[in-house]
């Protein structure tokens, strides 16, 4: 084993930071500001780690950024519901396990948030895809070179980095940037 190893991920993970747009996680931020005025409905998926995020994401937001607090998100992650992903893959195809959520639940003016670090995983693709096609606000978060969603998403916070390990760290962060904002920073 080389001992130095911990020392070349670390100066990885700093190098893949930096390439984080921080003007695009403060629109992130307006948008989720703004969703959670208008009562609007979030949603979020990946698939492997990014789907892991997903459902951290929800949690931080249902619970860390809306407890005790007058307003509340309305978020869920289409990672949760095991029954469902498993009864669409099984009898559909694992590319449509998130947009058939979304039909089922998404409206004009929600928010659609896709985690993926190379950017190309189809069930989210679609998902997105679908969001923009009924008018909801979709973001992208990934890393090398965005894939098919960065530009399919109408805010795209990449994550400009080969290593996956790398870019799904980077992803983490930029979710607690997003829900520590409304957890501390919101109301300091």
């Amino acid at each position: 084993m080389t001992t130095n190893f911990p020392v070349v991920y670390k100066a990885e993970f700093l190098k893949a930071i930096e390439t984080v747009d921080l003007e695009k996680v403060a629109e992130a931020i307006r948008i989720f500001t703004e969703a959670r005025a208008e009562g609007r409905q979030i949603f979020v998926c990946g698939n492997g780690g990014s789907a892991a995020t997903a459902s951290h994401f929800a949690m931080e937001m249902v619970k860390g950024a809306s407890y005790n607090r007058p307003a509340r998100f309305r978020i869920m992650a289409l990672t949760d519901s095991a029954p469902t992903i498993m009864a669409y893959s099984n009898d559909v195809g694992y590319e449509c396990v998130f947009v058939e959520q979304l039909k089922n639940f998404a409206r004009p003016g929600d928010v659609v948030v896709g985690f993926s670090g190379s950017g190309n995983s189809p069930n989210v693709v679609r998902a997105l895809e679908y969001g923009n096609s009924i008018g909801c606000r979709t973001i992208a978060l990934t890393g090398r070179d965005g894939g098919k969603m960065g530009p399919l998403a109408q805010l795209h916070i990449q994550v400009a980095h080969p290593h996956m390990g790398q870019t799904e760290d980077v992803h983490m962060m930029v979710m607690h940037m997003i829900c520590y904002y409304f957890m501390d920073a919101e109301t300091a």
